[in-house]
């Protein structure tokens, strides 16, 4: 790929280190009998290593200028379909209709100005994926898998850990890309989350949660000031907290009660 014109509007930066490659796969524990799909495959190189090890991989690539490319890198393998088309258009339940697997995984090197954009469409999607392993930029990932009370617990954060186990795999260096990022990289893991949430109105589940974080230095007698106080503190006394807490210093459970308490009325 040599005088391959990267384009930044893509967010092109192609993973070449072989080490990397390998270890992507090994974490994502990949069984047998099992359809990957990959998001963004770029020069194909991990397209390469998934492919050894699945039954099928169904990838998504939005440059067709890639195409005539990617066919020859990927000859060797019969068990790979890409579609040339925007992920974020695609109807995902419709595209994995005509593969027989046991289980589905998503794998990928993911353009990361889109990031949160495809973990919501793999939510969105209903689509019981056996676990998620995606290579993202660094400080969105210390985002995502923040605790509880740490500086970079934010909204996402709770909405991820909703929905999913979410766990910092491994570190990767800006310098195992072509051409090299300016930031850093690292791969996580999501997983259902074993625990299920008994939520009586997600969509006010999800817009408390928003409102909380909304101005993150304030607290919660300011961010959610438009609810019904005095039923929000009744909640977190039970956790031995008042108005005066900051959306950080809660869990998933705390905005599941506050949330289910307002929709009771």
């Amino acid at each position: 790929m040599e005088n391959f014109k990267f384009k930044k509007s893509f967010g092109q930066n192609f993973l070449n280190d072989v080490h990397i490659l390998e270890n992507i796969v090994k974490e994502s524990n990949i069984q047998d009998n099992s359809l990957i799909i990959e998001i963004g495959p770029g020069s194909g190189a991990l397209t390469r290593h998934i492919a050894s090890v699945a039954k099928n991989v169904l990838a998504y690539e939005i440059d067709t200028r890639l195409e005539d490319y990617l066919d020859e890198v990927l000859s060797q393998f019969h068990n790979v379909d890409i579609i040339f088309d925007d992920f974020l258009n695609r109807n995902i339940s419709d595209d994995i209709k005509k593969y027989q697997f046991d289980n589905i995984y998503v794998v990928a090197n993911i353009p990361y100005y889109i990031t949160t954009p495809i973990i919501l469409k793999l939510i969105e999607s209903k689509i019981n994926f056996k676990a998620i392993t995606l290579m993202i930029q660094k400080e969105v990932g210390e985002r995502f898998t923040a605790k509880v009370g740490s500086r970079d617990y934010s909204s996402i954060t709770v909405f991820l850990n909703y929905y999913f186990n979410v766990k910092k795999l491994f570190l990767v260096s800006r310098n195992s890309f072509t051409p090299k990022p300016n930031v850093d990289s690292v791969v996580i893991s999501l997983t259902k989350n074993n625990k299920e949430f008994d939520v009586l109105d997600e969509e006010l589940f999800f817009r408390i949660v928003r409102d909380a974080f909304q101005f993150k230095r304030k607290n919660l007698r300011n961010n959610l000031k438009k609810y019904n106080l005095e039923k929000i503190n009744d909640v977190l006394k039970k956790y031995h907290f008042d108005l005066t807490v900051r959306a950080e210093k809660l869990s998933v459970d705390i905005f599941v009660d506050i949330a289910n308490t307002l929709a009771r009325k």
